[in-house]
C-alpha cells in the first residue's frame, strides 16, 4: 500500500495497548497492525503549514509557519509554561480559542515516563496527554479551573520533581522505576502553599498505560528526515509519538505535522 499526503501526529486510543492511527492525507493507516512488517516513510521535500495551509520552507513549533507561530493562540507561551497564561485575565491572542481552551478544567499530575515527573493538561486531553509523553503510569494530584492556576501548582512542584522526559530512556525502558505514586502523590500535596492547595484532589485511581512494541531497542537513533529524506525498516514498536525500527532508529512522528511525506508497506 502506498499513501501520500502531509501528516499530523499519531491519533491514540487507550485499550488493552495502545492503538495507534496515523493522519496522512485525507487516510488514517492503523498502525498496530504493521508491527514486525516493513515500511517506507519519505519526505517529498514539502512542508504545509497546520495552521493556515501555506507552504513553509522551515516548520516551526511543530508545523507552523513563521506567521503562524507568531501570532496563533496555539503557539502562545503558555502553551510550554502554563503559569504564563492570562486568559482569566482576558488576555490572549483568540479569546475565543482560550474560553475553549485554557478557561477549562486543567489537572497537574505525575506520571512515570523516563521517571517521575510533572506535568499539567486540559482535563479533555487526558489520557492523550499521558500517551503522547510515553507515560506509563499518571496520577492526577489537582484539578483548576484554568490553565494558570495549574501551571502555578506546577512551578511549584518543579522544585521538587522534574518536568521533562529523557526520550531515549523512555523509549528503552519497559518498566520505570519501582516508584510509588500514590506516595509521591502525598509528599507532593504536602509541598504546596495554602493558596494553592485547595485544588488538590481525593482521587488517587493509577492509570496504567501498555503501548504496542514487539522488541524493545537497546540502543537509540534519532532520525533525521530532513536529511536522510526517507526511512525504511522493520517497525517494532510505537510509544509515545516516536515509531521504534528493528535497526535501533527512532522517528518521532510529532516533530514532522505539517511535512508531506510518502507512507509505503
Amino acid at each position: 500500500m502506498k499513501y501520500l499526503g502531509n501528516i499530523t501526529k499519531m491519533k491514540s486510543v487507550l485499550s488493552n495497548s495502545v492503538e495507534y492511527f496515523l493522519p496522512i492525507g485525507e487516510n488514517k493507516i492503523e498502525m498496530n497492525s504493521l508491527l514486525g512488517n516493513e515500511i517506507k516513510i519519505s519526505w517529498t521535500g514539502e512542508i504545509n503549514c497546520v495552521k493556515c495551509g501555506k507552504v513553509t520552507k522551515t516548520s516551526f513549533f511543530q508545523g507552523f509557519c513563521y506567521n503562524c507561530f507568531q501570532i496563533s493562540p496555539e503557539t502562545a507561551p503558555c502553551i510550554l509554561n502554563p503559569e504564563l497564561c492570562e486568559a482569566h485575565l482576558g488576555i490572549s491572542r483568540d479569546m475565543e480559542w482560550a474560553q475553549n481552551n485554557c478557561l477549562q478544567d486543567h489537572f497537574v499530575y505525575l506520571s512515570l515516563t523516563s521517571g517521575l515527573k510533572v506535568g499539567v493538561t486540559r482535563a479533555s486531553q487526558i489520557p492523550t496527554r499521558w500517551i503522547d509523553q510515553g507515560a506509563v503510569k499518571a496520577i492526577k494530584i489537582a484539578k483548576t479551573p484554568n490553565r494558570n492556576l495549574a501551571g502555578l501548582i506546577e512551578v511549584d512542584l518543579k522544585q521538587y520533581f522534574s518536568d521533562k522526559t529523557a526520550f531515549q530512556k523512555m523509549l528503552k525502558t519497559e518498566n520505570v522505576l519501582d516508584i510509588n505514586l500514590k506516595t509521591e502523590k502525598n509528599n507532593a500535596s504536602e509541598l504546596l502553599r495554602p493558596d494553592l492547595s485547595q485544588y488538590l484532589i481525593p482521587e488517587s485511581e493509577i492509570v496504567e498505560i501498555k503501548y504496542p512494541i514487539l522488541k524493545y531497542p537497546t540502543q537509540i537513533i534519532s532520525f533525521n528526515l530532513d536529511k536522510e529524506k526517507s526511512i525504511t525498516g522493520n517497525l517494532m514498536g510505537i510509544k509515545g509519538q516516536y515509531l521504534i525500527f528493528s535497526n535501533g532508529n527512532v522517528l518521532n512522528i510529532r516533530k514532522y505535522s505539517g511535512y508531506k511525506f510518502i507512507f509505503e508497506y
